[in-house]
């Protein structure tokens, strides 16, 4: 069926025209939710991860772990229980940790990498270490990079921020990263 651009304007003005007159029953929907409400184990508040507001979501999990609900929280400032379409995609997300109203949970994908992992120059696996050799690895290569770089300024070196730190916390990180001698950061709350 070939629909053009003023058929499907007509077809969205009757259907919405309908709707506000009531011609077209919803009871039947509303009783289908109603009866038939999400079920989760865990209650798990959490911030949206998508970008700057910091939006509070509340996740349901069952007891593998699986988020099987999300919906804004209603006491969070930023959003009042409102959620955009990516924030209320967070049911997407594979690895999930939050307080819920009893106790910290922590909901882990089997799948996803906890451990710092290590390739080699040239080689095509990765290897696992231990987090004190991957600090310290990490550290002597931003050493190097200072030394190497005129005036202890690391040009080489970019950082980027998260939207979930509170801005106390992005104060910290700024001031950290500044004085490792980093010009590149990006954050969002340029401090």
């Amino acid at each position: 069926m070939n629909i053009t651009r003023r058929d499907f304007l007509k077809y969205t003005a009757v259907t919405g025209a309908a709707l506000s007159l009531g011609i077209f029953d919803l009871k039947p929907m509303q009783a289908y939710a109603t009866a038939n409400p999400p079920v989760w184990e865990f209650e798990t508040f959490n911030i949206c991860c998508y970008c700057g507001v910091g939006c509070g979501v509340i996740l349901g999990t069952n007891d593998a772990g699986q988020i099987t609900y999300v919906e804004g929280d209603p006491d969070n400032p930023n959003n009042n229980g409102a959620l955009c379409s990516k924030g209320a995609s967070c049911g997407q997300l594979n690895h999930i940790e939050g307080y819920s109203r009893t106790a910290w949970y922590k909901a882990e994908d089997s799948e996803r990498v906890i451990y710092p992992l290590k390739r080699e120059p040239g080689a095509s696996e990765w290897t696992q270490v231990s987090w004190g050799d991957a600090i310290s690895d990490i550290a002597g290569r931003i050493a190097s990079t200072r030394i190497v770089d005129s005036n202890y300024c690391c040009t080489n070196i970019a950082a980027l921020g998260t939207a979930k730190d509170t801005n106390e916390e992005c104060y910290l990180y700024t001031k950290l990263i500044r004085s490792l001698g980093i010009l590149y950061l990006e954050h969002c709350a340029r401090l």
